[in-house]
């Protein structure tokens, strides 16, 4: 039965896609966190292939997802903007690209994140948005506009 990995010479290759995103360019290392953000379990039913620590002249390194039969939304980029700043978004259907986008993290992030300050104000009982300012985008660093917190990377992956 065919697999969809085609195996050719030393290399595996997996096959394009009929319907469905790809997210490539993803920082290597950082496809699992993408998962989580699109709560992919595996157990969705999704033809799901992961490509991790792919070489790539721009990157160094780089990962790849695949979701057969899924278009990602509007959040779940700005999330994955998040976690891989460089990730290329592309959109298939009848196995070709009609969109391609790079993600972009806006100059505020609100409600994806919480701030990592048991003291903030955002994390007592008060009804107050999420609210962090970017403050670089590579690496991805955020403040939280209460209390000056800053997130990293890391802080930033745990949550999802």
């Amino acid at each position: 039965m065919f697999d969809g990995i085609l195996k050719t010479g030393r290399k595996l290759r997996v096959e394009k896609i009929r319907e469905g995103t790809v997210i490539d360019h993803i920082t290597g290392g950082t496809a699992l966190a993408v998962l989580r953000i699109l709560k992919i379990t595996g157990h969705e039913g999704f033809i799901v292939s992961v490509l991790m620590n792919v070489p790539s002249r721009k990157l160094g390194k780089k990962d790849i997802v695949k979701i057969e039969g899924r278009e990602i939304s509007p959040k779940e980029v700005a999330e994955i903007a998040l976690v891989a700043p460089k990730a290329t978004i592309n959109i298939i259907r009848n196995f070709n690209v009609v969109k391609k986008e790079k993600v972009k993290l806006p100059k505020i992030v609100k409600n994806i994140v919480k701030c990592t300050n048991p003291s903030c104000i955002t994390n007592s009982k008060e009804p107050v948005k999420q609210i962090f300012q970017v403050e670089s985008e590579d690496p991805v660093i955020l403040r939280c506009y209460y209390c000056g917190t800053l997130l990293g990377k890391n802080e930033i992956i745990e949550q999802f």
